[in-house]
């Protein structure tokens, strides 16, 4: 195998593999600063932040050479043989002099600046600046301008190219450009093309600096009272690895989370600005019984027991298995079902499609299917039905004849219209109608038991995208109060021991469906997706970086 020597550590590597100097440092646990390249980029070698020494080994005699002037470490290959020095004498002034000229025309408003906290220009001065300031500091705020999606706070921007790069390469719409020459060069738009497209949030992720503001976020929240928690965008089907970002049980944004396999270093704008829901004033948060004309607030205490008993009276039943359910939470439902009436049918609940597709250059996908789990769900259905699924569009046929007396109906969608009249009325006949869902709606109007549901960040589960990509993640938030997940819910009417515990159902339900199966072993732990398929084959674990 090829071997490069990093700061005097050897490095082995795959014979083929492309690596720059900072990749290679970075896996012997050394930081190269950068500010302009990105792995999901093309290079561009502009910002000079990632200045090393590099020169060759001779495999014969062992004698190093060295170029004699230091080279941008993102657009210096790494072969066999190649020696490079990262921390030299040489190295570390080049770097405070880059610090030194960014921060010359750099305006001081960090007091309010979104990016304090998370600034690399703020974490680079302190650890590679000049110790003190040799020029004069003048205070002044930058320059605000509505380039379209996002906010540009002209003369932060430290010009490092990422987000023009990622508009031409990424999204391929190329609104941003650089304008002007010289010392006056800014980002900008061209007169009446802003920036607007549905990846465009992905460049505030992008700049380095606080150049690019988020309206959504904007003043909003200092960053260091956030606590980030692994999560899943349910906004549709691609299933993008997210960051939920809250503070005191409230979400403030959701960021992208690295996975090469699912949605690389990027989310969409609908993604992204999906959160608003879950602290809706609108959502069902008490659950309640209809007598006759009468509505009753209940109390969860007692609540699984007389459900349960209601179940049992109800005679043939059916379970409509949304797919915004977590795949532990649809077994949990369609166990408990099938436990009070073995002949119980399963549905897989409405699946919203708008539109088409929608994809990008770079391969990113956003689905037109709007839900996280549908081929999960599926698979459930499947298992416990001998490989029949029936869609919900078929279901109301199923109902005339009142052979079925008692529905348990699982919400979770984001909209409170996301029914249809002609399908409501044919559940007016039922004798038990159970909806359990986050708004109220035209299904929960009819039920004889209203359940609140909890939302995306409100529970533990997993969850399989249109690619087969199963992904676990924990809870981000709790839920209002009088709000009850639903796999807690299920776990104790069916009579399990402990508090919910998602992990086991995953790994009892993996045991049990060959297309969930792990081999050699349990399913991996939170952070972790799997590659899941009907044969049951050796899976490919990611790992996502935290």
């Amino acid at each position: 195998m090829p071997i490069a020597i990093i700061d005097g550590r050897e490095l082995e590597f795959p014979a083929g593999e492309r690596l720059n100097a900072i990749q290679a440092a970075e896996r012997v646990g050394i930081q190269v600063p950068y500010y302009c390249w990105h792995p999901g980029l093309t290079v561009a070698g502009s910002c000079r932040m990632c200045l090393v020494e590099a020169g060759t080994r001779n495999a014969a005699t062992g004698e190093i050479s060295m170029m004699p002037k230091l080279v941008p470490g993102c657009n210096t290959p790494v072969r066999d043989g190649v020696v490079i020095v990262t921390q030299s004498e040489k190295v570390q002034q080049a770097r405070a002099m880059v610090e030194e000229d960014l921060l010359l025309r750099h305006p001081i408003d960090c007091p309010i600046c979104d990016k304090a906290g998370e600034c690399l220009l703020q974490d680079y001065h302190f650890k590679y600046g000049q110790d003190e300031r040799r020029a004069d500091i003048r205070p002044f705020t930058s320059r605000r301008r509505d380039v379209g999606d996002v906010t540009l706070f002209v003369d932060r921007c430290i010009l490092c190219s990422r987000c023009v790069r990622f508009c031409r390469e990424i999204s391929g719409t190329s609104e941003l450009t650089v304008v002007h020459r010289g010392a006056h060069e800014e980002i900008d738009v061209a007169p009446g093309f802003p920036l607007h497209n549905n990846l465009s949030g992905n460049v505030v992720d992008l700049c380095p600096v606080g150049a690019l503001g988020d309206k959504d976020f904007l003043y909003r929240q200092r960053v260091w009272y956030l606590k980030r928690h692994q999560g899943i965008c349910t906004g549709c089907a691609t299933g993008c690895s997210i960051w939920v970002e809250e503070n005191q049980d409230r979400i403030h944004r959701l960021k992208p989370r690295e996975n090469p396999q699912v949605n690389q270093w990027w989310i969409c704008n609908e993604g992204r600005y999906s959160y608003p829901h879950v602290h809706n004033d609108r959502r069902l948060a008490q659950p309640r019984r209809r007598d006759t004309q009468a509505v009753v607030d209940l109390d969860w205490t007692t609540l699984p027991a007389e459900l349960l008993q209601r179940l049992r009276e109800a005679g043939r039943l059916a379970a409509v298995l949304s797919p915004y359910l977590s795949v532990e939470e649809a077994y949990l439902l369609a166990t408990l079902v099938r436990g009070v009436d073995p002949e119980a049918r399963l549905i897989l609940g409405p699946v919203p499609v708008i539109g088409e597709d929608e994809r990008f250059p770079n391969g990113f996908t956003v689905s037109a299917e709007k839900c996280p789990n549908r081929r999960g769900v599926e698979e459930i259905i499947a298992r416990f039905q001998s490989g029949r699924i029936t869609t919900f569009d078929a279901f109301p046929s199923q109902l005339k004849g009142g052979r079925i007396g008692g529905v348990w109906f699982s919400g979770g969608y984001k909209k409170e219209n996301w029914i249809e009249d002609e399908k409501v009325r044919s559940l007016t006949a039922l004798k038990l109608l159970v909806v359990q869902d986050l708004f109220p709606s035209a299904v929960s109007a009819l039920a004889t038991y209203e359940l609140p549901g909890a939302a995306f960040a409100e529970r533990d589960g997993s969850y399989v995208n249109r690619n087969d990509h199963l992904q676990s993640v924990r809870w981000a938030v709790r839920p209002p109060y009088g709000v009850r997940p639903e796999g807690t819910l299920y776990w104790e009417m069916l009579g399990r021991p402990g508090l919910y515990n998602a992990r086991a159902v995953l790994n009892e339900l993996a045991a049990e469906i060959p297309y969930f199966h792990v081999a050699g072993g349990p399913v991996p732990d939170v952070g972790v997706n799997l590659k899941v398929n009907l044969l049951a084959e050796q899976p490919e674990e990611i790992g996502v970086r935290s």
